[in-house]
């Protein structure tokens, strides 16, 4: 299987009440995190985005507060201090230009010696777009449109330096990008730096089946999994791609204890400790789209229904129909007794993978003999220390039973994923 250790920030995953948590801008958390993970013979570290930072009826969220650094300058710095460990930065294609990204991508990618990855994202908001020159001019229906084109532009460039050091001059005419010219950068260790899709819609699976190496998704039962994995992968034959040249890696959280019991009795606590009170009105209020400040959180669920496009949340994306997860809510509320901050904290925070680290191992593997995921990207609930009971205890029994590598095969991040270097198409 894979491995990549996202680092913890700006979600509710992060319990920033833990006296263990530190903060998420020192450069010493990122170290830390990163060189853990490498310690674990993970495939990769990888970096989220905030563009701007959300807003909640009217005021910064309290999430946020902290602030988001620059992917890729975290990256080039970690670089350094790292040797094996894969360095994935998500970077938007909606408020980047081809050569400037490719520039940088490629930079990282001789920095670390074939290490550099790019998580391609999109953003349609005006919200964020208020930030940048362009504000918010790109339609929704555009947005994969705009990226297809940006991964392939960037790819020429890259490509217009020959494997042999030779720079050739570059021309691409597209509805999106019309540039020319030579690129600065000579062809990177890994020709191209790898790819990663996040996204579960229809297009955006497609988008990962045409133009990614690696999925980033969300399904949390197996059954969930098994499905996406045999869409994804039926999807690649369409762009003469075979089921290995993707990887489909959904996001997950782990909490072990010494027995199944006591990891139980953790997952809960924590749980507890990432729905406060405040919190919950606040996640409430992101589903209902109005204020709910009145509203006991230890109460009922609101009888009202959601405000479609009410503005009370701003830079936040909403997964699934407000009407649909209401309903859902209400009906798991009434089947089970919950208050409104029980609902939430049975609805928005179960971990994935709960369990002794020996009933862990075998539940990852499990997902992996079923092809239900190629492997895993561990979001922890601790910054920057949450992934080190993984890599001590249970890491250890994935090597054991040789479901896990023991020790980097290569240097590159396409050596650990097993994808091929891509064809020179100059």
């Amino acid at each position: 299987m894979h491995l990549a250790a996202h680092f913890p920030g700006v979600n509710a995953t992060t319990v920033w009440a833990d006296p263990r948590s530190r903060s998420q801008i020192d450069f010493s958390s990122f170290v830390h995190l990163a060189r853990t993970a490498e310690r674990g013979k993970f495939d990769f570290f990888f970096l989220a985005e905030g563009l701007r930072l959300r807003e909640h009826n009217g005021r910064i969220h309290d999430l946020d507060v902290v602030g988001r650094p620059e992917s890729l300058t975290v990256l080039n710095a970690l670089a350094a201090v790292t040797e094996r460990l894969g360095l994935a930065a998500t970077v938007n294609a909606t408020f980047n230009e081809p050569y400037e990204l490719a520039r940088r991508l490629a930079t990282l990618d001789h920095l670390s010696a074939g290490r550099a990855a790019w998580n391609v994202v999109t953003s349609s908001d005006a919200f964020t777009g208020e930030n940048f020159r362009r504000g918010g001019y790109l339609d929704r229906a555009d947005r994969y449109t705009r990226a297809a084109e940006f991964v392939a532009t960037a790819r020429e460039l890259w490509d217009s330096w020959t494997p042999g050091g030779e720079s050739r001059p570059f021309t691409h005419e597209g509805e999106q990008f019309t540039v020319s010219g030579e690129f600065t950068v000579p062809r990177s260790p890994q020709g191209h730096p790898v790819v990663i899709q996040a996204g579960d819609s229809s297009e955006g699976r497609e988008f990962a089946a045409s133009a990614a190496d690696i999925i980033f998704t969300r399904h949390g039962t197996l059954e969930a999994g098994r499905d996406f994995y045999a869409d994804v992968k039926a999807r690649l034959a369409a762009y003469g791609r075979q089921p290995d040249d993707l990887k489909i890696m959904p996001g997950v959280t782990v909490v072990t204890g010494d027995t199944d019991a006591e990891a139980q009795e953790r997952a809960y606590e924590i749980r507890r400790q990432q729905v406060s009170p405040q919190n919950a009105i606040l996640a409430a209020e992101q589903l209902w789209g109005t204020d709910l400040s009145a509203y006991d959180p230890d109460g009922p669920l609101p009888e009202i229904d959601p405000v479609i496009d009410s503005g009370l949340v701003k830079g936040r994306v909403l997964h699934g129909d407000p009407f649909g997860v209401v309903a859902r809510w209400r009906a798991v509320a009434e089947a089970k007794g919950l208050s409104l901050r029980q609902t939430v904290i049975e609805t928005t925070t179960r971990q994935s993978f709960i369990g002794s680290p020996q009933t862990v191992a075998a539940e990852l593997t499990a997902f992996v003999d079923e092809r239900a995921a190629d492997g895993f990207i561990l979001v922890p609930h601790l910054t920057p220390g949450g992934l080190d009971d993984f890599v001590d205890r249970v890491v250890p029994l994935l090597q054991e039973s040789g479901a896990f590598r023991t020790e980097y095969s290569g240097s590159t991040l396409r050596s650990h994923l097993g994808l091929a270097e891509p064809v020179w198409k100059g």
